[in-house]
């Protein structure tokens, strides 16, 4: 094997996590020691790992925890944003970094995503010769209830509207070959959803699954309203349903507003003397026919909205400082 196959990039998004940087790299160091690596085959057990965090605009002292990491181990590198750009401009950056690596794994820094479950993962992904080995959760105990629920929600419309399915509970956690990664790479949009990303480009991915982790240290920057946000870019990104709808909607809408116009008129030829409604119906129509075209224009202009962005070709990610 070449030295590029037998390397593997840890990809690790931080944002404002200074209390989680070292317990992180000591827990996968600990995970990848040459002992736990022997399950991997023979011409493949002599890893050389690196990690990569990718530091998304931190505010806090997460920069200078991974400067004193990598004054102590020189397989510590990082790029630092100019400022916030989102995780998934952080995965695509680590993504573009990491190229002369023959595997490449991404992990969030909490802990949540079980470092002891690597070496598992890249010996699937070895011996099974597959293109991805990923991970989903099996449960979501500890996590908030109405987080839960619209999570698992999302994951369900959006693989019954969408022609690229996703794994309920899925994570980013997965271990990649370098050509998936230059797959992925090959999708240069702006509004990027990389779960279904992983599933659009296709190759050969396996997942595995395990209990929930709660993360143990500092919070997370994923509030309510940012998943959600998270959830609609997916949704748009995957899926065409919501124009079908609205077109749908428009139809019936307009069908419903002719037979009732038809029975109007005819009862009042039929029979001269009934009266039409007053202006409290005529005012609930225009109500109810207003509200509908708001909602059928709003859906449409998020996908106007979603092709403006990706017109004025933006970059995903600015980087300040690399080392």
């Amino acid at each position: 094997m070449s030295d590029s196959v037998n390397k593997l990039a840890l990809i690790i998004p931080v944002h404002n996590e200074e209390e989680n940087i070292v317990p992180f790299y000591r827990a996968v160091k600990d995970a990848l020691t040459e002992r736990k690596l022997k399950v991997l085959p023979a011409d493949s057990r002599h890893f050389i790992y690196e990690f990569w965090y990718i530091d998304d605009g931190s505010t806090d002292q997460t920069l200078l925890q991974i400067k004193q990491l990598q004054d102590k181990d020189t397989s510590v590198h990082f790029v630092s944003f100019s400022r916030n750009f989102g995780k998934e401009a952080a995965l695509y950056a680590g993504l573009k970094y990491t190229q002369n690596y023959g595997y490449v794994a991404l992990m969030d820094v909490d802990l949540q995503d079980p470092p002891e479950l690597l070496p598992v993962m890249l010996t699937k992904l070895i011996t099974d010769r597959l293109d991805s080995v990923a991970t989903r959760r099996s449960d979501r105990k500890g996590e908030k209830v109405l987080i839960s629920f619209f999570s698992k929600l999302f994951y369900r419309i959006l693989s019954q509207i969408s022609s690229t399915k996703l794994v309920s509970g899925a994570r980013d956690y997965r271990v990649m070959s370098q050509q998936m990664v230059q797959a992925v790479l090959s999708l240069p949009e702006n509004q990027r959803f990389s779960k279904g990303l992983f599933a659009w480009v296709g190759f050969r991915t396996v997942y595995i699954s395990y209990d929930n982790v709660n993360r143990q240290r500092g919070n997370s920057s994923w509030g309510f309203w940012k998943l959600v946000k998270y959830a609609i870019t997916g949704l748009i990104s995957f899926s065409t349903f919501p124009l079908t709808l609205v077109v749908a909607l428009g139809l019936i809408t307009t069908l419903l507003a002719l037979l009732g116009a038809i029975f109007l008129v005819v009862r009042k030829l039929l029979d001269p003397a009934v009266a039409i409604g007053g202006w409290t119906t005529m005012t609930v129509i225009i109500m109810f026919f207003g509200g509908l075209q708001m909602f059928s224009l709003g859906i449409v202009g998020r996908y106007i909205a979603a092709i403006f962005l990706e017109t004025k070709r933006r970059p995903i990610y600015i980087a300040k400082e690399s080392k």
